[in-house]
């Protein structure tokens, strides 16, 4: 198992291949649809978005309330299929990577490799694993899209899979 500490190096994302497992820990923005569509309302629009873009880690996620004395509930991963329309550009635009769940499209694959950047896949129906890993999280924009809202978390050793490497390699599609 590899520890990972954002932002990924160069070095980091070159070492890594579909299947290594990871504890990643650092800062990771959440965003699902809704934020995706309003973050490219504001790229369209020239207007500066809530968080710095250049070698972020986006994950596909909608953290439930805390309960008492936890920074964060369940923290699962949605299907990341529904960002596919968006992940390509991002990372051409400098997205360090993604966490989420399932399998993505081969334009998304390319951009992966062209970029040289990593898709992590998060383990779905454990998403009170996955919450236990945030140390802190604050709401950076959307609030009115509620647990849809971008959140900047602060993970611990969040336990990850290399779902896509910069190499062209997939988990789901394996020889």
């Amino acid at each position: 198992m590899k520890k990972l500490r954002l932002p990924l190096t160069a070095e980091d994302i070159a070492s890594l291949h579909a299947g290594d497992a990871v504890l990643l820990s650092g800062t990771v923005y959440t965003a699902r649809d809704c934020a995706h569509k309003r973050l490219f309302e504001l790229l369209d629009n020239r207007k500066p978005l809530p968080f710095p873009l250049e070698n972020a880690v986006i994950y596909y996620a909608g953290p439930c309330p805390a309960p008492e004395g936890k920074a964060c509930g369940s923290c699962g991963p949605t299907t990341s299929a529904r960002m596919e329309t968006f992940a390509p550009r991002l990372l051409d635009l400098g997205l360090g990577g993604m966490i989420g769940k399932g399998e993505m499209n081969e334009e998304t694959a390319k951009a992966l490799v062209r970029n040289k950047k990593v898709y992590f896949a998060a383990i779905g129906g454990a998403g009170a694993i996955c919450g236990n890993a945030v140390q802190s999280m604050r709401c950076v924009a959307f609030p009115d899209l509620l647990s849809e809202a971008v959140y900047e978390m602060q993970m611990k050793d969040l336990p990850l899979v290399v779902a896509m490497d910069c190499f062209g390699e997939s988990i789901y599609r394996r020889n």
